[in-house]
């Protein structure tokens, strides 16, 4: 069994690795983070099972703690699914966002959200909280209507704020995002439409990489605060 996990970790990193080389991933961030070696794994079951949730809370919090460095700004964390595939997008929609209310379940009896962040998600300074640490979240599958998000696997990435914190201050956030805009108008004929910058729009409307309507409402509800 350990032989076969083995192999099937090999192999979705090869096959995600070589989906990043591609010219139909347009994040150069991404990249850098395939490029330095500084992407963390986590090869799980199905997406949205109770186990599934564990073992992904678990190897988050692993990441917090030992995978981000202040001296890193490109380190990620992407956990692969054993499926679904085949979603539309609106039902890939549903099942991102039931599976970070699961995630958020698990993580509220042991931590606090992260205190950068705000945990409505309605908050133009809303950001996913996990093991204490504020998360931007990309869903990636093989059904998206963004061409860089179209990934072979149906994947989450995690991409630490705190990384995008660093980059505004260092100047080179502003000059990352022109260059991966141009090469998405290049793409696709158009950036995403969701897209919008943290604190003047909630990042909710980004997370599933489909096109929000105008009123669209987050269907995720943080748990209560601990008293």
């Amino acid at each position: 069994m350990s032989e076969y996990l083995d192999q099937r970790e090999a192999a979705v990193r090869s096959l995600i690795g070589e989906w990043i080389k591609g010219d139909s991933f347009s994040c150069l961030a991404g990249k850098a983070s395939l490029r330095r070696d500084l992407i963390t794994y986590a090869v799980l079951g199905p997406l949205g099972e109770q186990e599934t949730t564990v073992a992904l809370h678990g190897e988050l919090e692993k990441f917090v703690a030992e995978g981000l460095s202040p001296q890193e700004d490109f380190a990620t964390f992407i956990t692969v699914f054993d499926g679904p595939t085949g979603l539309t997008e609106e039902q890939f929609e549903s099942a991102l966002w039931q599976q970070l209310a699961d995630l958020h379940a698990w993580d509220s009896q042991r931590y606090a959200w992260a205190p950068e962040a705000d945990r409505d998600p309605n908050s133009p300074r809303f950001a996913y909280s996990v093991a204490g640490h504020p998360f931007f979240v990309v869903g990636l599958h093989d059904q998206a209507s963004r061409i860089t998000r179209r990934s072979p696997l149906t994947a989450l990435a995690f991409n630490s704020h705190h990384q995008f914190e660093r980059l505004k201050k260092t100047g080179v956030y502003g000059g990352l995002q022109r260059r991966i805009r141009e090469r998405e108008v290049r793409l696709q004929e158009g950036i995403n439409p969701n897209l919008g910058e943290f604190g003047q729009v909630s990042e909710a409307r980004q997370y599933s990489g489909r096109a929000a309507e105008p009123d669209w409402s987050c269907p995720f509800h943080p748990q209560p605060e601990a008293r």
